[in-house]
């Protein structure tokens, strides 16, 4: 079976969504539902048995990349891409088609928000490679 990963993202995505504040300024019962909501599509897919993997991570960052031979990795913090760029977690599910997948990211897309409205968030879909993609594979 495929494996996708539905990733996430703290803001954005092709085009806006509803303009909800920050996670910070919720009201207490509205991040607990959105966290109950959460656990719930988690138990889902573990009792579907499509879970692989879940994680949040925080908006916090650091860019690494090859300083050469004989350098050091060049790290920074910044400057940072836009926030709607920003992983916020994802969902790696292994499940019978893209159909499903995007059923479940349509799924997850209707958590609740500020007063229980559904977020409307777009979940960014990508199915994970199962084999090197042509012309990389080892002779």
């Amino acid at each position: 079976m495929p494996k996708y990963l539905l990733l996430k993202h703290y803001s954005g995505g092709p085009t806006p969504h509803h303009p909800f504040p920050p996670m910070d300024q919720w009201a207490p019962e509205d991040v607990e539902a959105h966290f109950a909501f959460l656990k719930h599509v988690n138990e889902m897919l573990q009792e579907n048995g499509e879970l692989v993997d879940v994680q949040a991570v925080t908006p916090a960052q650091t860019w690494v990349r090859y300083g050469g031979p004989d350098a050091a990795p060049v790290v920074t913090d910044g400057p940072l891409p836009e926030t709607n760029d920003l992983v916020a977690g994802w969902y790696l599910v292994d499940v019978e088609s893209y159909e499903r997948a995007v059923e479940l990211a349509a799924y997850i897309s209707s958590e609740p928000g500020p007063g229980g409205t559904p977020l409307h968030e777009w979940i960014d879909v990508r199915e994970v490679l199962s084999h090197a993609p042509l012309g990389l594979d080892a002779a």
